[in-house]
């Protein structure tokens, strides 16, 4: 017994390869259909398309990740309900075509955020990194967000300021560019003043407004996804705190417990990523995969280094904050409750998520946190930390 091992793939764009991906040793793909816009149906001939491109590899198109949510969804505004009705259609597509699991998030505008791409390690490689002092000197000084910095202790903005009259010109377009490049297949297209007009479509929005339009949105498509055995596995904040005036709602193990409880059903759960809520130092991982463990349905592990004021960059997956082993062995014990209930689907899937960019990657271009070698080795690493757990608890 085993997680099911898994790969992102971002598709024929991707500079790494299905050939390469298979010699990793994983077993399954997580991709999406990259190219069909936000809010459209995804068609089975789409998605047959995908699925043959896969298979032809030898491998498996496992999970999707993801099927964007439309921000009129988020917002409810707009042609959202028109959007919604597209969402179940893709949903009882893929699921039409045998694809089970749908990682999802709900986060406005920013789907994940960093103000360094490139940090250095000691050994040479690079890694993501998140700054509060760099990323305040972009919200009040860069981007100059109106009344930015209330949402600021006042210690926090002063040590922005002096950051940001340090700033070469071209520090200032890089770090810029790399808070933009949460907008997936916007960053040569969004400048400040239009990237400030994004964020102002959610000035009336807060947390409880957000955070009731996602129960809605859950009440519309849970049912679609029991009916076409699809599990959805909604993905947490990164990081889990208000970014930009952006309200967030799944940041928490109590935000994950209420979520999961506005839809009774198995078809109504999660994506556990240790590094997502692990950026938060309030959040204990190994507690809550064994709280939510009967509603996680996709897995994302890494580490991260991390402090109360909220800096954090991602580490090698036993050098960090997280007790990997420990969210290793609760996802075991959940598989092997599963498959004694006689579930047909016990299987976990997981995969290494981001990894350092070391060696012959260092030159190449690659999306941020998904080069190759760093995701190999975490995805070794953690087949033996799973193997060595489930010899040393006599699994089957």
């Amino acid at each position: 017994m085993a997680l099911e091992q898994t790969w992102r793939w971002y598709g024929p764009d991707d500079p790494i390869s299905l050939k390469e991906i298979r010699q990793t040793g994983a077993t399954g793909i997580v991709s999406a259909l990259h190219h069909i816009p936000n809010g459209e149906v995804w068609t089975i001939t789409e998605i047959e398309k995908r699925i043959h491109e896969i298979e032809s590899a030898g491998l498996k198109w496992t999970v999707v990740e993801s099927v964007p949510v439309h921000e009129d969804i988020k917002k409810k505004s707009g042609n959202s309900q028109t959007y919604i009705e597209n969402y179940k259609e893709s949903i009882k597509n893929l699921g039409a075509c045998g694809i089970q699991t749908i990682c999802y998030n709900f986060m406005p505008v920013l789907d994940w955020s960093r103000t360094d791409l490139e940090f250095d390690f000691e050994d040479g490689s690079n890694a993501l990194k998140f700054d509060m002092v760099t990323f305040v000197a972009f919200d009040v000084y860069i981007l100059k967000r109106p009344n930015a910095k209330k949402d600021y202790p006042i210690d926090l903005v002063e040590r922005a300021s002096e950051k940001f009259k340090s700033m070469t010109s071209e520090a200032i377009e890089k770090v810029t560019r790399t808070v933009i490049a949460g907008l997936p297949g916007a960053e040569e297209s969004y400048t400040l003043e239009s990237f400030q007009k994004v964020l102002d479509g959610y000035k009336e929005i807060g947390a409880e407004e957000l955070k009731k339009h996602l129960h809605d949105f859950l009440r519309e498509i849970i049912p679609v996804a029991e009916k076409t055995g699809v599990r959805m596995a909604i993905h947490p904040d990164d990081p889990p705190r208000a970014l930009l005036g952006l309200p967030r709602v799944v940041s928490t193990i109590d935000d994950a417990i209420e979520l999961t409880k506005v839809v009774d059903s198995v078809s109504n759960g999660i994506t556990l990523c240790t590094g997502s809520f692990g950026a938060g130092h309030f959040n204990d991982l190994p507690e809550m995969t064994k709280t939510l463990a009967s509603r996680i349905n996709f897995v994302h592990l890494r580490n991260v280094s991390r402090d109360a004021e909220g800096n954090f960059f991602e580490n090698y997956l036993f050098d960090g904050d997280i007790d990997i082993p420990a969210v290793m062995k609760a996802l075991l014990l959940e598989e092997q409750k599963r498959k004694s209930e006689g579930r047909s689907d016990w299987q976990i899937p997981m995969r290494p998520d981001h990894g350092n960019k070391m060696l012959d990657d260092l030159p190449k271009t690659t999306n941020p946190g998904y080069s190759l070698y760093g995701r190999m080795k975490g995805l070794a690493e953690l087949r033996g930390l799973e193997q060595g757990i489930i010899a040393s608890m006599n699994i089957k």
